[in-house]
Order: structure tokens, then C-alpha cells, then sequence
């Protein structure tokens, strides 16, 4: 294409659409490539993406005309197998020598500086790590938003239990491109009616024989993310966990405080803190963390509103990243390495550090019948005594405990009165807060249980309880038997330490509110249900559940308790 055929996006910005780049295996891959009004070669901003490179992340992020305004080349491209772009597709599997060879291509061209910047969120932050896990020479930043350095435990499976809602929905989502780009019709017709119909998708029983998943023709990444239901080889040739020494460059880590891959942020975040391949690149590993959805970022999420310091300008934080290593202009420079939005106070904080660690304790107590928020469970600093009873709940899997968003397993802050009044549920508060408690950081919690069956799944989610009765869901966290018990077994009839963390956060509790935590054993469908038998869960039926009676004992031999990485805050 001639530069008389490039076409005007104003302010002196050029489109040249359909860029050809040939990757070392002889695929091509393609992009649009934006250029900006500043003469002379500049830095370029790289974003690979498998979901129509006209899209550009545009949901979340400016178009890419306005970076290339403020002085960069921004090319968009389409991840092999997707959109323009030859090749198959398989997730994450060639997005690391992939981004490589595009960035190496992207240096030898005029309009190239050589120094080159990645952005994008979710798949398109994944891109970056698996990039610049190759060392890609001129590759000087990244910003990954919403991903996760492990897949396993960041992106599809919880403490061992499976990501149902938001795994199955994206795989159907994938597959509904894959069938149009093969022009497999029957297929495609299926996806899109499951599409229609998302929310039911998750109740198809067995998980894995979900119809529209079979279609014919159709590749079997989502099989193999089920099949694979445990750590291993298979997760870490996807991803970069065991190769954190490999990248050495700054990253600017962005996360959202109710985005299905918060943990996965924040823990690669934290692991690059400390694992990354050089002091430098160590040191200048940063965290955004805000009140945050996948999709959208702003100050709503249902009814919550986080007032008008959450409409933070995102794409001037990322311009500001860029320019500081991309153009020298030292406008990242002195920056905290964390920057975080208390949810409650709705202001954001800033930290040199995200804690790790939960000293603050609240221990379990009850009079035996903590279920629902009508029972007497209850929260506090006091040791439990050597006579309390414990309490029992039954859990069932055709009955689950539902997620706290909802049958939709809808992200934020939604009110759990309503959910609470289950007597699956175990309920317990503190009385109301005399002093402020800010939390922020990874709380946990240390359960002794004992199940009726030698399979099990525990979740514990924390609430902010409002004077006026509502009760704000927080975070969660949840795991398996299988997984947490994996190197020493799990029995049935004998008390267990279970002892997992839950999601991070940052909020305050004000004077007036209860700390409340709730006990069950499903969160459905945010998290598979646990079929209490030995058929693994994706491939299970209503006739291989099993009914489960769970006892939560907290006495002094077996102090429950709440771990909050806590400090009180004067008004």
C-alpha cells in the first residue's frame, strides 16, 4: 500500500490497514498499523489480540489513534488463527515466540525507533508475559491488565475448583470464531443458540458433554482445560509460572477488585516482585488495582456506586508509562509500586508493598446453630472455649449454594442478605465496629471440618454488613479436598485443617459495621459444583451427586478463624 492510500484518522493520525508480518514457521500474521502525526522513527505500542483487530481493547482502553497522537506508532494485530491471521488457533499455546518474532519485525521497519511497549487486558495481557518471557531485544515495557503469570490457579481453577461460569462462557465465545473462520454452519448455529442462552449453559449436565461443544470440526482447547482439572505440565507449557527468571523488563500490572482474574493479577504481580530475571526488573514491577469489573471501569457496578474518584483516567496512566520508558520522560518516576481503591472509604491509597500476610484474627464461635444470618454465629478476638459445639450444614449438589452475583455469577459488590438466609450457609459477625478496620491484602481462613464424604469443596466469603441490614459481598475463596489435601489424602468422618485464602482486597469497615463471614460448600456457578463422587465434576451427571453433611468444629483444640490482613483506622 502507497501512503496516498493510507487512510486519515484525523489530527494528523494514518491507518494503514492489513499489515503481512511472516512469523520463523512461515505463518502470517496481521495488523493495522496507526501512525502518528511526529515525524521521524518513534516508539511503538504492540497489542496482539484474538478478538478482531478493529476492536483494539477499545471496551476498556482509547482508541488506538489516540495513542499514536500523543507520538506512537500502535499497531494492532491478530493473533495467529484469528481474524486475517494463518495458522490455527490454540489459547496462549504460540503467543510467546508469536510476539517475539512480531516485535523483531516491528524493529526493522522505518518507522521504528526500536524501542517497543505491549498493552492490552485479559487474553491480549497474556500476550505480554508469554512475550516477554522470549526477551524479545527492544521490547522495554508491558502492562498486562486482567491476566494472570499461572494459568492453573489465576485464570481457570480456584484452590482446585473449576471457574465454571466464566470458563464455559469463553469457551463458547472462542469456538462461536472458530466455527464462522472453518465455515462449519451446524456448529456455528449450536454455539450461537448457546450464546442466546448463556446463562442456562452452565446446568447442561455433564459439563463436558455440552452439545455445542462438539460440534464437528471444532478444536478441543476447551475439553483439554477441563480434562486437565490439576496442575501440571500441561498448564505451565501455556503460561510463564515457571519461567519468571526470563522476564526482565517493567510491567505495570492493572487488576480490578471484582475481575474474575483478580488473583491471578495480583499474585503475578507479587511473584514478578520477587522472581523476576533481574533487581531491575524486580524493582519496577507496579500494581493498579481498582473497583473494577472485567468490563467496564468506572464507578458502577448493579446498584453499587464508588463515587467519582473511581472514574480514574487509566489511559493517561498508561501514556505516562510509556513515555517514562518508551521516551524517557520520567513521568512514572517516584511512583508507590501499588496503587489501590478502598472500597468503602472510595479513595485510592497508595503502598510500597501489597500484604501477604493475615495476622488479625477473629475466631469462629457459635451455640451450635450458626446457619443463616437467623442463627447465633459470631465473630470475635476471644478464643473459642473447650465446650463449643460445632456446626453442621448439608450440602447438596442439585440445591447449591448460589454465587454471590447471582444465577448469572455476575462480578461486584451485590447484597448477600438474601443468600444468607439459607441454612446451607454458615453465618458469622462481629457485633458492630467501634473503630474503623481497614483490610487490604489476601485474608484467609483455617477451617477444622469434617465431611460425610471423602470428596469436598469449603467456601468462605467476606462480607461488609451495614447497619441498615444490607450485606456487601466482598471477596471469596474456595478449594477442593482434591487439590488442598492432594499430598496427604482427604477421608471422610475425620476433622480436616483446611487452611486457604481467599481473593485480595482493599476495603474499610466503618464504625457501625459488622465484619461478617459465610461458610457452605458451592458458589454456583462462578465454581463447578463438587459432585461428592469419584466422577470428575465436568463430566459428571445429577445421577453421580452425592449429598454431603459438613461439620465446621471451633473449640480449643480447633480454632476456626477468620485471618485478615487488618489495621484499625481512626476516624
Amino acid at each position: 500500500m502507497s501512503k496516498s492510500d493510507w487512510i486519515d484518522c484525523g489530527g494528523g493520525v494514518r491507518l494503514e490497514r492489513g499489515v503481512r508480518a511472516r512469523m520463523r514457521d512461515g505463518v502470517e500474521l496481521v495488523s493495522d498499523h496507526y501512525y502518528p502525526p511526529q515525524p521521524g522513527p518513534q516508539p511503538t505500542l504492540l497489542m496482539r489480540q484474538p478478538y478482531g483487530r478493529d476492536i483494539a481493547s477499545t471496551v476498556v482502553y482509547a482508541h488506538p489513534t489516540w495513542f499514536a497522537r500523543h507520538g506512537y506508532n500502535v499497531v494492532i494485530q491478530d493473533v495467529r488463527g484469528r481474524g486475517d491471521s494463518e495458522g490455527e488457533f490454540y489459547p496462549f499455546r504460540n503467543e510467546g515466540a508469536d510476539g517475539a518474532d512480531t516485535i523483531a519485525w516491528l524493529r526493522a521497519r522505518a518507522e521504528s525507533n526500536g524501542r517497543v511497549g505491549m498493552y492490552g487486558f485479559s487474553y491480549q495481557g497474556m500476550t505480554q508475559l508469554l512475550a516477554a518471557a522470549e526477551q524479545p531485544e527492544g521490547l522495554q515495557c508491558i502492562s498486562p491488565g486482567m491476566a494472570a503469570c499461572d494459568l492453573y490457579r489465576g485464570w481457570f481453577y480456584h484452590q482446585g475448583a473449576l471457574q465454571l461460569a466464566s470458563t464455559l462462557g469463553w469457551g463458547l465465545q472462542l469456538l462461536k470464531a472458530d466455527a464462522r473462520r472453518k465455515q462449519l454452519r451446524d456448529a456455528s448455529d449450536k454455539l450461537e443458540q448457546a450464546w442466546a442462552q448463556l446463562s442456562m449453559q452452565t446446568s447442561l449436565l455433564p459439563n463436558r458433554s455440552h452439545p455445542a461443544l462438539h460440534g464437528e470440526g471444532l478444536p478441543s482447547y476447551v475439553f483439554d482445560w477441563l480434562d486437565h482439572d490439576g496442575p501440571g505440565e500441561y498448564w505451565t507449557a501455556l503460561d510463564v509460572s515457571q519461567r519468571l527468571d526470563k522476564i526482565r523488563i517493567p510491567a505495570l500490572h492493572i487488576s480490578g477488585w471484582y475481575d474474575m482474574f483478580l488473583r491471578g493479577s495480583v499474585d503475578g504481580f507479587l511473584a514478578l516482585r520477587k522472581f523476576a530475571g533481574s533487581e531491575f526488573a524486580r524493582e519496577n514491577q507496579y500494581l493498579l488495582a481498582g473497583p473494577w469489573t472485567h468490563i467496564p471501569w468506572g464507578d458502577r457496578i448493579g446498584a453499587a456506586d464508588f463515587g467519582p474518584e473511581a472514574l480514574i483516567d487509566t489511559d493517561t496512566i498508561l501514556l505516562r508509562w510509556f513515555d517514562h520508558w518508551l521516551k524517557d520522560s520520567g513521568a512514572f518516576a517516584g511512583k508507590a509500586h501499588v496503587c489501590h481503591f478502598v472500597l468503602g472509604e472510595n479513595f485510592w491509597r497508595e503502598s510500597e508493598t501489597f500484604p501477604a500476610e493475615a495476622k488479625y484474627a477473629l475466631f469462629l464461635h457459635s451455640e451450635g446453630r450458626a446457619n443463616s444470618r437467623k442463627g447465633n454465629g459470631t465473630l470475635s478476638g476471644a478464643n473459642p472455649g473447650a465446650g463449643e459445639p460445632c456446626d453442621i450444614f448439608v450440602h447438596d449438589p442439585e440445591v447449591p449454594v448460589i454465587a454471590p452475583g447471582g444465577p448469572t455469577a455476575a462480578s461486584g459488590s451485590f447484597d448477600q442478605a438474601a443468600l444468607e438466609l439459607g441454612n446451607n450457609v454458615l453465618v458469622y459477625s462481629t457485633e458492630p465496629l467501634e473503630i474503623p478496620l481497614w483490610v487490604f491484602g489476601i485474608p484467609r481462613v483455617v477451617l477444622y471440618c469434617a465431611t460425610s464424604l471423602a470428596t469436598a469443596d469449603f467456601t468462605a466469603k467476606l462480607v461488609r454488613a451495614k447497619p441498615n441490614g444490607a450485606a456487601e459481598f466482598i471477596c471469596m475463596g474456595v478449594a477442593r479436598s482434591n487439590y488442598l489435601f492432594a499430598s496427604n489424602g482427604y477421608a471422610a468422618d475425620k476433622i480436616h485443617h483446611w487452611d486457604f485464602s481467599l481473593e485480595p482486597t482493599s476495603c474499610l469497615f466503618s464504625r457501625g459495621d459488622r465484619i461478617r463471614l459465610e461458610i457452605a460448600s458451592s458458589a454456583f456457578p462462578l465454581f463447578d459444583r463438587n459432585p461428592g463422587s469419584d466422577v470428575p465434576s465436568s463430566r459428571a451427571t445429577s445421577w453421580d451427586w452425592r449429598r454431603s453433611t459438613q461439620f465446621v468444629f471451633h473449640n480449643h483444640d480447633c480454632p476456626s478463624a477468620l485471618y485478615l490482613p487488618a489495621s484499625e483506622r481512626q476516624e
